[in-house]
């Protein structure tokens, strides 16, 4: 007896946390029009309702096993490309994929797409570093474009739309909102995701936003740019850590579209990954401005104040001054004006800090005590390494008017038009423009404990150079160091990363650090275990 087609079987994840396993629903005939890889759903699941994604079609459900039919179709999700795109993720970040497919996904509900906008000439002179890097890109695949901090990344993007629907993932949102209206005003249909997920969704745009951009849809992809891609802005800090320029390259070779990458200071991961493309060394040297050494090679730290007479000279002028160091508060460091002794928690040994009301506090354990040297008993300390807070008093002091502080806590509030600004690298995310950047002591940013801190003083170096302009702006950035002949140092003042690079490429290849190997971090009870059975396992393959 004829029993009638089979029934639509779809494979389901649930989105709920710490749940990995997928699960097996029927389709109702009602809703199967409306399923594909990547529909989000509405299931039946322990007793509630929860969401999903179909992550299979057509699967043959296991015998004996009675299933629940599928409760609701719930919209669009990300598509079967991202799906797949999601499971390798998983797999290289080591997390789960319900993560993954949350980033894929529309902010809000979409019940269907709008139709794709029509595609007129985009109105823009593509310059030819831009040809150049896409004529590269289209037969390799890649290319890492070397673009100078003054210079403008719209051409290299133009360039990639001329090929069809390009995807841009940009460091930040600013960044994205900005390129978007320029775009749009030369005549390129934009979705700016995640607000225009839905257009994106259905083709016939560029397709540009932050971190998030690299999982936007975009069904038709011809090419695909990640602007500054060494800026740690596409790294997602949350577990698991992916980071959106491998994700958009992973995108693009899968897909099998051309990929250019761009920065003012390529990664060694970028300069391994691509060939290099740059300006001439005339427009290079043009695209960065003066560099300013303050050599505090034979200054005493601890009497020694970080208000240098070269800024203070800065500081006395007519200009917009950035000042830079990345420590809140009034200190981080104290030493007793007497002895000399580093002041230091009595309960736990940890060094301290000066409250607003001049008491010593511990971070470690939270001890708060008067201010007195545990060593002579002296009540006078002088700051080591003062913090923005004790800077704000000292930069006013030194220049006579108001300074406003900057820090990571300030983002998102409007900055006061002040002339004279210290705080942390959050300050040159907050600040438009500036004359003269200044950082306090890059000792800190070239000896941090980082296996890339050579790079990411690199990444500072090249964002307040975006502030203060090329060398026909006139501005300028002050470094105060003890180390004035550093790589990174050197590579700035002569306008040329490569000098960083070839030196780095070198330490770190001596080192076996990435990009020459890969690392992982592996914490927990069972670490020493496992990393041993993982040793005794890579020895024996």
């Amino acid at each position: 007896m004829y029993g009638g087609p089979a029934p639509l079987v779809v494979r389901v994840l649930p989105d709920v946390a710490g749940i990995d396993k997928r699960f097996d629903y029927l389709v109702p005939d009602v809703l199967a029009d409306q399923i594909r890889v990547g529909t989000l759903v509405r299931i039946s699941l322990a007793g509630r309702r929860v969401g999903g994604w179909v992550v299979e079609v057509g699967v043959t459900p296991p015998a004996g096993v009675q299933l629940r039919p599928i409760a609701k179709v719930t919209g669009w999700g990300p598509s079967a490309e991202l799906v797949e795109l999601a499971g390798w993720a998983a797999w290289r970040w080591a997390g789960r994929p319900r993560s993954l497919m949350m980033a894929a996904s529309p902010a809000a509900v979409v019940a269907g797409l709008p139709r794709p906008a029509p595609r007129p000439a985009p109105q823009v002179v593509i310059e030819p570093l831009a040809v150049d890097a896409m004529a590269r890109a289209r037969v390799t695949g890649r290319a890492v474009v070397r673009l100078p901090p003054a210079a403008d990344p719209l051409p290299v993007i133009v360039a990639a739309a001329a090929l069809g629907d390009a995807l841009v993932v940009t460091p930040s949102v600013a960044v994205a909102r900005l390129l978007a209206a320029r775009l749009r005003r030369s005549g390129v249909p934009v979705a700016l995701v995640p607000r225009d997920w839905a257009q994106a969704a259905a083709g016939g745009a560029l397709v540009i936003g932050a971190r998030g951009a690299a999982w936007a849809p975009s069904p038709n992809l011809a090419a695909v740019v990640v602007i500054d891609e060494h800026d740690e802005g596409h790294q997602e800090e949350r577990a698991p850590t992916w980071n959106a320029r491998d994700v958009a390259v992973e995108r693009a070779r899968r897909a099998g579209v051309p990929c250019l990458l761009t920065s003012p200071c390529p990664s060694l991961e970028a300069l391994a990954w691509g060939g290099l493309v740059t300006a001439s060394r005339l427009d290079e040297r043009a695209g960065w401005p003066l560099l300013e050494v303050v050599d505090r090679t034979r200054d005493d730290p601890s009497r020694t104040s970080l208000v240098s007479p070269t800024l203070s000279r800065h500081l006395r002028g007519d200009q917009r001054v950035v000042c830079v160091v990345n420590r809140k508060g009034r200190s981080a460091l104290l030493a007793c004006a007497s002895c000399h002794d580093l002041a230091r928690c009595e309960r736990c040994a940890a060094t301290v800090e000066q409250t607003d009301d001049g008491r010593l506090h511990c971070r470690r354990c939270g001890e708060i005590r008067p201010a007195v040297c545990l060593r002579c008993s002296g009540t006078r300390f002088r700051n080591v390494k003062p913090g923005t807070a004790r800077l704000k008093v000292e930069l006013a002091a030194a220049a006579g008017e108001p300074v406003v502080e900057l820090t990571g806590e300030t983002a998102g509030a409007a900055v006061p038009d002040a002339r004279l600004v210290v705080g942390t690298e959050a300050a040159l995310h907050q600040v438009s423009t500036a004359d003269v950047v200044a950082f306090l002591d890059f000792d800190q940013e070239l000896l941090a404990p980082r296996y890339r801190a050579a790079e990411e003083a690199m990444g500072l170096l090249a964002r307040a150079a975006r502030l203060v302009g090329g060398r026909d702006r006139g501005g300028r950035i002050v470094v105060q160091t003890s180390l004035p002949h550093h790589e990174v140092v050197d590579a700035v003042l002569h306008a040329d990363p490569a000098r960083l690079a070839a030196v780095e490429l070198a330490r770190r290849t001596e080192l076996r650090f990435p990009p020459v190997t890969a690392l992982a971090a592996i914490s927990g009870p069972g670490a020493a275990v496992f990393a041993d059975s993982l040793r005794a396992s890579l020895a024996a393959w």
